[in-house]
């Protein structure tokens, strides 16, 4: 079982700056495939980016060259390093893991309790 723990959101106004880092508990962690995902009120979850396990990674269009997506395996942690924050990045940020073997992302089994991140005008 695999074990997910967010932190680092908050408040910010436009224009600044968050990062949010996810514990993962298990010791298959260099193994996994992780992805940060985030959903709005109203709005259905949408995919932010993901790494690999080699270190391969994917941003959706709207954060590119914004978000950065890294991982410590030595720390088994995530991090979305998010600048030039805009109010439509407001939203509840999740991880998310799954084995690299499978692809979609209905394959993400392991799933952290989220952290809120709010922008302001």
């Amino acid at each position: 079982q695999v074990q997910l723990v967010e932190s680092g959101g908050g408040s910010v106004q436009a224009g600044g700056s968050l990062r949010l880092s996810c514990a993962a508990s298990t010791s298959t962690y260099s193994t996994l495939c992780m992805g940060w995902f985030r959903q709005a009120p109203g709005k259905e979850r949408e995919l932010v980016s993901t790494i690999s396990s080699g270190g391969s990674t994917y941003y959706t269009d709207s954060v590119k060259g914004r978000f950065t997506i890294s991982r410590d395996n030595a720390k088994k942690t995530l991090y979305l390093q998010m600048n030039s924050l805009k109010p439509e990045d407001t939203a509840m940020y999740y991880c998310a893991a799954r084995v690299c073997w499978s692809s979609g992302t209905s394959a993400y089994k392991y799933w952290g309790q989220g952290t809120q991140v709010t922008v302001s005008s």
